[in-house]
């Protein structure tokens, strides 16, 4: 009795596992086809090199006046030298702030991202989540992740569809 009810449960699994659908889309290959994503990455590169270029200004300045310093120190008096010294610790305390208001983890350049690409990514989310419920698929992997896929079939890719439910291919 035993052996017929694994038997029935074996089955039971093997059937349903059979039964369930799996698919893949390449984001990196979406993202690449849609002009708006590429807008908002030229525009964020823009941005980031404009702010890096702000900063090695800044940088240069400290740098200079450091220089300034080392070499004037023997003939400034004490007071002098912690005037200067002061002036350099704080230039370097603005720096360093504003080094993360652009690039630190809540930074301005974060939240442009956020602002240009996190709409996208949500419509793509949203056409693979309505491409899954129609086709009934259990599990839609993401070839562009990390996660490794030594070996994917072409007919698995769901990555035009995705771009037609978004309007980007006919």
């Amino acid at each position: 009795m035993k052996k017929i009810l694994f038997i029935v449960a074996f089955l039971f699994v093997a059937g349903a596992t059979m039964a369930q659908k799996y698919a893949f889309v390449d984001t990196e290959y979406i993202l690449d086809n849609i002009p708006a994503y590429t807008a908002a990455q030229e525009q964020l590169d823009q941005v980031s090199t404009q702010y890096q270029n702000e900063l090695e200004t800044m940088h240069a300045e400290i740098e200079k006046m450091y220089n300034d310093y080392q070499s004037e120190a023997v003939l400034l008096s004490e007071d002098m030298k912690r005037k200067r010294e002061d002036v350099i610790i704080t230039k370097e305390k603005e720096y360093k702030t504003l080094q993360r208001q652009y690039f630190g983890p809540e930074g301005d350049l974060f939240k442009k991202r956020e602002g240009l690409v996190k709409p996208i990514q949500d419509d793509i989310f949203s056409a693979i989540q309505d491409i899954a419920n129609e086709g009934s698929y259990v599990v839609i992997f993401d070839k562009a992740g990390s996660m490794s896929m030594l070996y994917t079939d072409p007919k698995f890719d769901l990555s035009d569809q995705v771009l037609q439910k978004l309007g980007y291919k006919n």
